[in-house]
């Protein structure tokens, strides 16, 4: 049909072995238990009682109750969690406070919505709920 050689051709896509390659639901479902891992790790370093952690990158010990340290240090490799350390660092170099607080509020904010990924609420409808939720809080 199409001699001119501007016909779609089928991309290519290289993963690395052992790569997820799963989409819809399971996805979603696992991107939000990353997030609330890495919530979770920096969770009990909160407030005036807050506990040390204590990290070990493969060269030096670091102990820690600050969010941004601990954070920084954290090698996280799942795209969905890593944008946790991404609002982290943003929070930080904007406000230079908080990093904690904005890990754990969005943590928490994916747990709250996590049944509903997993009745089957579609994503466009929980966006628009959580922008209407954000309007009436500010």
């Amino acid at each position: 049909m199409n001699s001119g050689g501007f016909g779609m051709k089928p991309g290519i896509i290289i993963l690395r072995e052992g790569t997820d390659t799963s989409q819809g639901r399971p996805q979603l479902i696992s991107n939000i238990n990353a997030c609330q891992a890495v919530a979770d790790t920096v969770r009990t370093t909160l407030g005036p009682r807050g506990m040390d952690k204590l990290v070990f990158d493969g060269r030096k010990v670091t102990i820690s109750n600050d969010g941004a340290t601990i954070m920084k240090l954290l090698e996280i490799a799942h795209p969905a969690a890593r944008t946790l350390v991404d609002i982290s660092a943003s929070q930080d170099s904007e406000v230079g406070d908080g990093t904690t607080s904005v890990v754990l509020l969005a943590g928490e904010m994916l747990r709250q919505l996590k049944p509903f990924v997993e009745e089957g609420v579609h994503p466009q409808i929980i966006i628009r709920w959580l922008r209407a939720a954000s309007k009436l809080a500010v």
